[in-house]
């Protein structure tokens, strides 16, 4: 990691930066594959599966037997930690339900709004160096609990041609009965088009690595997607008072995602960052993707700042996916924070908590999408429909001002549609 000691503010946007991507190279091949699967159905999808997954498949669809083979495969513990998981999540997402709430503007005109369950959701669910069994968790259960009518999840096979047990146990449980082996960009396509086996949605939901999240964005013109996302991220603010051993292994935590995802360290004490750095180095002999996060950590950097008020500026210019507050007071800090996905306060809430079985949700904005979008919820999966009734007392009485704006603008039969109304029950 690169070591900062008190950049001054002009230098911040470029301190801050994420590292490149080449989008052109990217798109160039998405957009083929996109092409192709909008035209060739089901034959692209095999042919890609082929191709970059090293198998072919005769069924892309997940047969009753293969998840009745998968849950008997998953050990017991696993199972027990799923349903902890499940349990956690499915909790805090349920209290995310809203009553209906009619509301009187004016004598007569009663207003409320109303969730409505999107009808098809699609769910991506990497599985690539790492099968994602906790992403199923995150976007299966709040779909469930939204009442979403048809749930399909896509999810890359392995060289065998299957799809991880784990995933199919946990898919099985969020009640997801509809599991096409289909990865990467492909798999959006397909999701976002349809084909001979594979349903087009509404909406798609999930991480993926960068041709995932480039044909996420070249899709949303015909179908939503969740949010745009990048590479995976964390950054942590720390004092005197934070344990760098736990700073490091947050750190590299999030270091092994991937070689493009990036850690920040932001700290207004020298002796934690140096304290962390060589903590680092002693705990990533341990891990098994050292590689990857090795080149993560060349993309990183630590900030030595002044104090904790530019820290906080700094954390918030950043608008990081996680945020850790390792720091002295941080339930009161936790409330300075207006740019991150996900906050976790004080030394003991680890980022590990909320990928997997604190409650919250676990797909969050990157890239600095967090300075203007939320991470996936309940409502993600709703759209919310306003109604309104006006009565006779309540055209009466908001009437003549409706008249008079709908004048302002010159729309004559907009002021039409509230006078005939108005000379009828005065019996004009």
């Amino acid at each position: 990691m690169q070591i900062i000691r008190y950049p001054t503010r002009d230098t911040w946007p470029e301190i801050l930066r994420r590292p490149p991507i080449d989008l052109r190279s990217i798109e160039k091949t998405v957009r083929e594959i996109l092409n192709s699967v909008k035209s060739e159905g089901d034959k692209a999808l095999r042919n890609y599966t082929a191709a970059f997954d090293g198998v072919i498949l005769d069924n892309l669809e997940v047969r009753r037997e293969e998840f009745e083979a998968a849950e008997q495969q998953v050990p017991a513990e696993l199972k027990a930690a799923i349903d902890i998981a499940l349990a956690s999540i499915e909790k805090f997402h349920a209290a995310q339900r809203e009553e209906i709430k009619k509301i009187e503007t004016t004598n007569g005109v009663l207003c409320w709004r109303r969730s409505i369950p999107i009808e098809k959701v699609g769910l991506y669910v990497p599985a690539g160096t790492a099968p994602l069994l906790s992403t199923v968790l995150m976007l299966g259960i709040p779909a469930r609990l939204a009442g979403c009518g048809e749930i399909v999840l896509c999810s890359p096979p392995d060289r065998h041609g299957k799809i991880a047990d784990a995933i199919l146990y946990s898919a099985q449980l969020c009640g997801i009965s509809r599991v096409f082996k289909i990865g990467g960009a492909q798999a959006i396509a397909a999701m976002a088009y349809g084909t001979e086996t594979v349903p087009a949605v509404y909406k798609i939901f999930g991480p993926g690595n960068q041709y995932v999240t480039s044909a996420k964005r070249m899709v949303s013109h015909q179908v939503a997607i969740d949010m745009p996302a990048g590479p995976s991220e964390v950054a942590v603010l720390a004092d005197e008072s934070s344990i760098p051993n736990f700073v490091a292994a947050d750190l590299l935590s999030q270091a092994e995602h991937g070689p493009d995802s990036q850690v920040l360290l932001v700290s207004t004490c020298e002796k934690v960052i140096n304290e962390t750095l060589m903590a680092i180095e002693k705990q990533i002999a341990d891990i098994s993707r050292r590689e990857i996060a090795t080149r993560s950590l060349a993309n990183s950097k630590a900030i030595l700042v002044r104090d904790l008020a530019e820290a906080i500026e700094i954390v918030n210019e950043y608008a990081a996916e996680h945020l850790i507050l390792a720091i002295e007071n941080a339930d009161e800090s936790a409330e300075e924070i207006i740019n991150a996905g996900s906050v976790f306060i004080g030394n003991y809430s680890c980022e590990s908590a909320g990928d997997y079985a604190s409650g919250t949700n676990h797909t969050l904005p990157t890239a600095g999408f967090a300075r203007s979008f939320s991470g996936v919820s309940l409502d993600s999966f709703v759209k919310k429909i306003t109604f309104q009734k006006l009565t006779k007392e309540g055209i009466r009485s908001l009437g003549p001002t409706i008249e008079i704006l709908a004048a302002a603008e010159g729309l004559d039969a907009h002021k039409r549609a509230i006078t005939i109304r108005l000379e009828e029950i005065d019996g004009i």
